[in-house]
């Protein structure tokens, strides 16, 4: 791993001839931004933002962190269009993996809001990207397989405070969570649904929220201005994640929550990211660790949704964390996750051996209902899905080639799925 220190020192390295991948904060859960025999790129000392306070647009380097991003927008009235659920990922980050979040049913994904982006290939060019470029459908969403992005510009939205008007209702099952969030889309700007998986019927919580109007708070200056005592689990932490306290913990959270129904305030940092209060929260499975696994189906094939969560609520490995989310119309990234349907994000604790073949088959009808796995998340997906889950592939390989033509650009991810040729 190598860390430049400036765009000369990121230009020496990416032109010295050997193979190389871009690294942010390291918050995908698979093999993205690894590469085994090459050269890791860290790009967190490339960083460093400016905000126009007038028209909203934010100008960033590509290292700079959304919680940079945040610290510098917040105070001045403005917030991410699109955030993901930790603030601790780089804006290269965000586009080469076109990050969704909560709202992506009404805004898309972070592509959607890119006025302008700029790319180093592995010439040492600094191309300038334009958002209707065939080079930009290849770029977002694509791993970072097309060029280092260096810098890019986005368009912010305004807030009038830190607070969030977030409007709570339990379901039964996973049916009524379904259609509860058909329901709340139409009148929230953000909806994410929690499932409970180790509940056969998948009862849930759905969380619908719109950034609240001036005047309103969310109680303490300590609360909004987010995480600052954020507690960190040690790295002796035994992993304690199992079916025993997955099924406690889901009682919990699911009988708190049918208390808290109703209308309340939140701040900015305890709705988008609560896992951030917790350091090294991924401890808590062990040294095995965790895996986990994102897909969306279009909307006509919810029994596939219902079949898969079946499974995965009958297999031996605890879910130990569902989160539900409907999604809007697809961004023109080549290899983009999201599409218009429903997707369905599970952690859970490595360790089953028959964990694999489980997934395996989840995957086949994922890819037999027009749906996909999300590559920022994999770690285990088997190359004979690839194409039949991402139709835009074609396109992005010819892209791909022409600006990276000696195949210098590569990853764990794209050397264990075949993306390159």
């Amino acid at each position: 791993m190598v860390r430049p220190r400036d765009l000369d020192d990121l230009s020496d390295v990416v032109t010295n001839g050997r193979e190389h991948i871009a690294r942010g904060l390291g918050r995908s859960y698979g093999d993205a931004a690894q590469l085994a025999g090459g050269t890791v790129v860290d790009m967190t000392a490339i960083q460093g933002a400016d905000l126009d306070p007038a028209t909203g647009i934010l100008t960033a380097m590509a290292g700079t962190s959304l919680s940079e991003i945040l610290d510098l927008a917040v105070p001045q009235g403005w917030f991410l269009p699109v955030t993901p659920g930790t603030r601790h990922v780089t804006l290269g980050g965000a586009i080469a993996a076109d990050v969704h979040g909560k709202n992506h049913h009404r805004d898309g994904s972070f592509g959607a809001h890119i006025e302008s982006l700029q790319l180093l290939t592995v010439e040492g060019r600094v191309v300038d990207v334009q958002p209707e470029s065939e080079l930009f459908s290849a770029t977002l969403g694509g791993m970072g397989l097309t060029g280092v992005i260096i810098s890019a510009g986005i368009r912010l939205i305004p807030i009038e405070n830190t607070a969030m008007s977030v409007h709570t209702q339990a379901a039964p099952d996973l049916a009524t969570t379904m259609q509860a969030l058909l329901d709340s889309d139409a009148n929230y700007r953000y909806s994410v649904a929690w499932a409970d998986l180790s509940d056969r019927r998948g009862r849930g919580l759905v969380m619908s929220a719109d950034h609240a109007p001036a005047g309103e708070n969310p109680g303490s200056p300590a609360a909004e201005q987010g995480w600052d005592r954020a507690i960190s689990l040690p790295d002796w932490c035994p992993g304690i994640v199992n079916k025993f306290t997955v099924k406690i913990f889901n009682n919990i959270w699911y009988t708190l929550g049918k208390r808290r129904t109703g209308r309340r305030i939140e701040s900015l940092d305890s709705f988008f990211y609560p896992l951030d209060r917790v350091d090294f929260w991924n401890r808590l499975y062990g040294e095995r660790g965790f895996l986990q696994y994102q897909f969306v189906v279009p909307h006509d094939h919810e029994d596939t949704l219902f079949e898969i969560a079946e499974v995965l609520a009958r297999m031996a490995t605890p879910v130990s964390l569902a989160v539900l989310k409907r999604m809007g119309e697809a961004s023109p990234g080549y290899l983009s996750f999201p599409m218009p349907g429903w997707s369905l994000a599970v952690d859970m604790p490595l360790g089953d051996p028959e964990l694999g073949r489980i997934l395996d088959e989840c995957d086949s009808r994922v890819a037999e209902a027009g749906g996909r796995t999300y590559l920022a998340k994999d770690s285990r997906l088997r190359r004979r899905f690839l194409e039949e889950m991402y139709p835009n592939l074609p396109n992005w390989r010819d892209v791909q080639a022409e600006i990276d033509p000696d195949r210098r650009l590569r990853s764990n991810l794209s050397l264990r799925l075949g993306l390159t040729r």
